[in-house]
């Protein structure tokens, strides 16, 4: 270590409980990319000799080849990624001692992080893409299919399951603005804001930003140093993708139990019991659902992390990557593994019709008949409510009334009503912007995928 402030080396306690190689490790490779940049720079400015730039730049180079051949050991007395690397470039070239001119750890490590955040959200970018274009295609196959919509878990009214699957395509496009709100809250240059007051030394920060893909600089010495905000930002995405994550599963567990029996998941992505020979178990969806309260705790925890740290950097944010990494891991896997099994799913139609016929799921339709009819919305409902009571307590459904019984109980009725009252024609009706009927399904079909 370069520590020529103290006159004893750190304790060994001391090293082991500050080391921070097990978290930071993994982003070997960004660290490198930016010091490659950060040396283009200083050759660049004249801060060091351009002859001297190269070669320290080939060092840089020679270690990542080292790192990725698997030949160069990392040391937790040197504490993290960014001294392990400038201490092997240094043997391999003693101009390496030059490197860190004009810069400090702390705008290191806020630049590195963005470089290796940035990779993986561009991947999660494109992995909630192919869940986008899964729900497209289920919603093309099981558009004229009918299931029962439920409120309060009751039923309500007949949908198209092709309806079903777009509304998961709503909630994971807000979750695909969020992503890219994500991507481009980092998507600033933190390199030259220094320990956290910038440098006296004539650096150019607008090229080490271009160098690294990012748009522009950070704007603020002390803030660039001290903000995490890019990272509540991903966690913020992470977490809203997981709760939809978790709501979806629940209602394909549901709809897969015999009581529904009208989803029909694929035998690959369940389980056996180790006891029960019958048994089907949708393990998948479960875990997925299970894992969802670990990515908001980790939210969770860099919130708490954030809220008592003054201005600027404290040691405290070394820890900011430990959740930060859970939830990449998991949300990437969940993500993958989850259009994999949507990609394979079935819908017994038959079942789902059955589980309408039980039910008075058509109760608003006749309700809006009556409208029509000129009844007022209230009367309508309360005349229906009476029928659907009268119903229950004689164990009869609509399609077992004749149209004198019919009109026995609301005289408005016409000849013409018996005839829109299957689950087809209710769906077919609602042809309103965004809603069920068939007709609007198969326009909303057509706009996602022009949004994709």
């Amino acid at each position: 270590m370069w520590h020529g402030r103290f006159k004893q080396d750190t304790a060994k306690i001391v090293q082991d409980f500050t080391q921070s190689l097990d978290i930071d490790w993994r982003m070997y490779e960004a660290d490198i990319e930016g010091s490659i940049a950060h040396v283009k720079m200083l050759g660049h400015t004249g801060l060091i000799p351009t002859d001297e730039a190269v070669k320290i730049e080939a060092g840089l180079r020679q270690v990542l080849e080292e790192i990725q051949q698997g030949k160069f050991t990392p040391s937790e007395s040197l504490e993290d990624v960014h001294m392990n690397i400038e201490a092997r470039l240094t043997e391999i070239e003693p101009l390496g001692a030059k490197l860190h001119t004009a810069r400090s750890r702390n705008d290191q490590v806020a630049t590195t992080t963005r470089i290796y955040l940035r990779k993986r959200l561009q991947a999660l970018s494109t992995e909630l893409h192919e869940l986008l274009h899964v729900l497209t295609g289920k919603a093309k196959q099981h558009e004229r299919i009918i299931i029962p919509g439920y409120t309060h878990m009751q039923q309500a009214q007949p949908i198209s399951m092709g309806h079903y699957w777009l509304a998961w395509f709503e909630a994971f496009s807000r979750d695909n603005d969020r992503l890219n709100f994500a991507l481009d809250s980092l998507n600033e240059c933190p390199l030259g804001a220094g320990a956290l007051a910038g440098s006296t030394l004539p650096i150019d920060r607008e090229m080490t930003s271009s160098l690294l893909g990012f748009s522009r600089p950070t704007r603020n010495s002390l803030d660039t140093v001290g903000q995490r905000d890019y990272m509540m930002d991903y966690h913020y995405f992470a977490s809203m993708f997981m709760i939809h994550i978790s709501r979806l599963c629940t209602d394909l567990i549901t709809w897969n139990t015999q009581e529904f029996a009208f989803i029909v998941l694929p035998d690959e992505f369940c389980t056996g019991s180790s006891m029960m020979p019958q048994k089907k178990n949708p393990d998948v969806l479960e875990l997925a659902r299970g894992k969802t309260g670990q990515v908001i705790g980790n939210m969770t925890d860099l919130l708490f992390m954030l809220k008592g740290l003054p201005m600027t950097y404290n040691r405290d944010l070394q820890e900011d990557k430990r959740g930060l990494w859970a939830s990449l891991d998991t949300t990437e896997s969940v993500m993958k593994i989850i259009a994999a099994l949507l990609e394979r799913a079935e819908v017994d139609e038959d079942k789902a019709l059955a589980g309408l016929s039980k039910g008075y799921s058509l109760a608003t339709d006749i309700a809006e008949y009556l409208v029509m009819k000129g009844v007022p919305f209230r009367d309508a409902h309360m005349k229906v409510g009476r029928l659907v009571g009268w119903c229950i307590e004689h164990n009869v459904s609509f399609g077992d009334l004749t149209l004198e019984q019919w009109q026995e109980h609301i005289p408005e009725a016409g000849a013409d009503l018996p005839g829109i009252l299957s689950p087809e024609e209710s769906v077919k009706r609602r042809d309103t912007y965004g809603g069920t009927g068939f007709a609007q399904v198969e326009r909303q079909i057509q706009e996602a995928e022009e949004r994709i």
